[in-house]
């Protein structure tokens, strides 16, 4: 099974695609986590890629391909992958088709989460976590039972993610709308698209998604 979950910040697309690695045995593959394996590694695309990063240009696509068809050829993906970040654009929808059928391969599913930007905007900018343990809370969604004490661990020390602020948020929202806008018609074209109602609670859309799988 290969599928693309596509969602903005806050959507619960991690959360789903976690579920979805436990359930059917695939694997989840994070375009930015490949990319940083790939210079960490020291091949001569890795070391390409580290040129282009360190010079601050986009990837080019035949670099991003040629990285993402070797994280595929490896053997935990050969019971399937749910793609992260990847593609961003048509030309990458069409080279990465290209690619899978070249392996006698294709997708099987584009699933995007859909949510109202405004809550997910609420959702990102109130969370935080304990700074010893690492388990998560919210301002109003999710506060520690007792007051400004971690319910796992006890410990009083809090912290918020740099890039969780208004600025920053509205931003990564704003640049995964621009990217979804080229593929988001390119799959519906495919035939291979499917919206998921994201606002509802976590276990509905799991089961939303299980459903669209199921499918085929």
């Amino acid at each position: 099974m290969n599928i693309i979950i596509l969602g903005p910040p806050g959507s619960g697309k991690g959360t789903q695609s976690k579920l979805i690695e436990d359930q059917y045995g695939v694997v989840q593959l994070s375009s930015g986590e490949i990319l940083r394996a790939a210079v960490a590694s020291g091949s001569e695309l890795g070391n390409q890629a580290k040129h282009v990063m360190d010079v601050g240009e986009l990837m080019p696509d035949e670099i991003m391909i040629e990285i993402m068809a070797a994280r595929i050829d490896e053997p935990d993906c050969r019971n399937g992958f749910i793609l992260d970040g990847f593609p961003r654009t048509t030309g990458q929808a069409e080279t990465l088709d290209e690619m899978l059928q070249a392996r006698g391969m294709r997708l099987d599913r584009v699933i995007e989460i859909q949510v109202d930007e405004d809550v997910m905007f609420e959702r990102i900018t109130g969370r935080y976590h304990c700074a010893r343990c690492g388990e998560g809370y919210h301002d109003t969604l999710n506060p520690p039972k007792a007051e400004g004490v971690c319910n796992v661990c006890g410990s009083t020390e809090f912290e918020r993610r740099t890039d969780d602020n208004a600025d920053t948020v509205w931003s990564r929202i704003e640049a995964y709308r621009e990217q979804t806008e080229q593929i988001i018609p390119y799959y519906r074209a495919a035939g291979i698209l499917t919206e998921v109602d994201g606002m509802r609670k976590i276990n509905e859309v799991t089961q939303d998604i299980a459903d669209i799988l199921r499918q085929g």
